[in-house]
């Protein structure tokens, strides 16, 4: 499968696929690989964080390599592999619209409306992520177009 729009935001369950190996991984890899439109959040790397955070925790991953997944992760952003989507007022504001707008239909939480906030404030097309409430969210928003992944 590819992506053909333009640009791309990546939620948390897209950004640990790339640094992690998972069910998924290398098919998104190969997805994503070479592309210069890939959106990601300050969000996404606090959660990735969490995430990882809590493998080692759960004795899942040493944290010596944890460590070094997380330096990776803000040395690729830093050095510009991803485009930031800052958090702001306004994401906010839109994050709000998004709860008030689908609220109803899908169990949304707070950081999964800032995510899909975030993916329009930054002008994605496509949002790439794994998981089912944020899919049916931008389903039912439907400014994103969702690939299955």
């Amino acid at each position: 499968m590819t992506i053909e729009s333009s640009p791309v935001y990546l939620d948390t369950s897209a950004l640990v696929k790339l640094y992690l190996p998972e069910r998924e991984s290398e098919e998104l890899e190969e997805m994503m690989v070479g592309r210069r439109d890939l959106i990601v959040s300050d969000l996404a790397i606090t959660e990735m964080t969490s995430a990882l955070v809590r493998r080692v925790r759960d004795g899942d991953l040493p944290a010596g390599q944890a460590r070094r997944i997380y330096r990776r992760l803000l040395r690729d952003a830093d050095m510009g592999e991803f485009r930031r989507a800052e958090l702001s007022a306004d994401s906010h504001r839109e994050a709000e619209r998004v709860l008030l707008a689908v609220g109803t239909q899908v169990a949304l939480r707070a950081a999964d409306a800032l995510h899909l906030g975030l993916a329009g404030r930054g002008g994605a097309r496509v949002l790439v992520t794994f998981d089912q409430r944020m899919r049916a969210a931008a389903a039912a928003i439907g400014s994103l177009e969702v690939p299955l992944v």
